[in-house]
């Protein structure tokens, strides 16, 4: 059994719609590929074959990770809200020492974006304020350094 992925509806919606693309429209393009480089005669030394057969195993590759992955996802949205601790789902406000509070989306390893506020769950930041409530300082070692905050919100 895979093990569960946790996703939004929009990243479940987007990965459906990739794995649709892939076995459409991107497996007819490695298709019309092969046959033209199939088409040129010989194929021992026919670096178009060559490179579409790579592809052409990449693309089924990425198929099969995908369709792995959908087999067993935990939409987030659908998971209960416990707004007294942070969890999966959660839209977390912290703040570091007098720095500026920021909000943070607590999201599945698949869709982590910190830049774009979406950290994973399995980091060490969505490790550290798993289970935790509004109000508790948290410390957390991160390959950046340590870092201490407080929980300001959960919504």
């Amino acid at each position: 059994m895979a093990d569960v992925s946790y996703l939004t509806l929009e990243g479940l919606n987007r990965l459906k719609n990739e794995l649709a693309s892939m076995k459409g429209p991107e497996r007819e393009e490695i298709a019309r590929r092969l046959r033209a480089a199939i088409d040129q005669g010989d194929l021992s030394e026919n670096a178009d074959y060559t490179s579409a057969k790579e592809d052409q195993s990449f693309l089924e590759g990425r198929i099969q990770e995908t369709e792995l992955l959908l087999s067993n996802v935990v939409v987030i949205e659908d998971v209960s809200k416990n707004l007294e601790e942070v969890g999966i789902g959660d839209h977390i406000t912290i703040q570091e020492g007098a720095d500026t509070p920021e909000k943070y989306h607590l999201v599945g390893p698949k869709e982590a974006d910190p830049g774009n506020g979406r950290i994973s769950l399995e980091s060490p930041i969505g490790k550290a304020l798993m289970g935790r409530k509004v109000g508790e300082e948290v410390m957390v070692d991160t390959p950046g350094g340590s870092i201490r905050f407080k929980i300001l919100k959960i919504e």
